[in-house]
Order: structure tokens, then sequence, then C-alpha cells
């Protein structure tokens, strides 16, 4: 009875050595995966952070584009004022060459009568 009961206490040393030693195992793992864990939440964190500024330069970018969509308007405008303008210029010009063309033309009837009369 006595050697069966010395032998039950050393298989429970055995027993509990072998707990202690899962139990530290797993108290290993469980730090590297806290560890893993850190570093994941602070790529995390970088990812984020670098996803914010991209966000705010696209706001800033849309901002910049509606601008110059803006300022395009503006452009176009000006350039129809501007072609409107030169279209009338041109329309004037052709009356004023057509105009001279035809004084031109009184002129020349005009000045041989004079010098024959």
């Amino acid at each position: 009875l006595h050697q069966q009961a010395e032998q039950t206490c050393r298989q429970l040393v055995r027993t509990q050595e072998e707990h202690e030693r899962l139990l530290q195992a797993a108290v290993e793992q469980a730090e590297v995966l806290e560890d893993n864990l850190r570093s994941a939440e602070a790529v995390i964190a970088e990812r984020a952070a670098q996803l914010k500024d991209a966000q705010a330069q696209l706001s800033r970018n849309k901002l910049l584009i509606e601008d110059l969509r803006e300022e395009n308007r503006g452009f176009a405008m000006a350039l129809q004022a501007a072609e409107l303008k030169q279209k009338s210029t041109e329309e004037k010009n052709q009356l004023l060459e057509e105009q001279a063309s035809a004084l031109k033309q009184i002129i020349g009837q005009i000045t041989p009568a004079s010098l024959s009369g």
C-alpha cells in the first residue's frame, strides 16, 4: 500500500510537472500572440492614418477640380464672347471692304468723267 501511494505520488508529481510545462508553453504562446496582436494593431493604426491622409488629399483634390471646372466655365464663356466679337468684327470688316470697293468703283467712274469734262 505504501509503494502504491509512493507510485501514485510520483505519478501526480509527473502530471503536475507536465501541466506546469503545458501552462508555461501556453503562457509563452499567449505572449507571442499578444506581441503579434500589438504589431498588427500598430500596422492597422498606421494604415488607418495613411487612409485618413489619403482621404483628406482626395477631398482637397475634389475642391481643386471643382475650382478648375468653375475657372474653365469662365474661360469657355470668355472664349465664346471673344468668338462672337471676332465674328462681328469680321462681318464689319467685310462690309467695310465692300464699301471700299464700291467707293473705288465710284471714284474710278468719277475721275475719268471729270478729266474729260
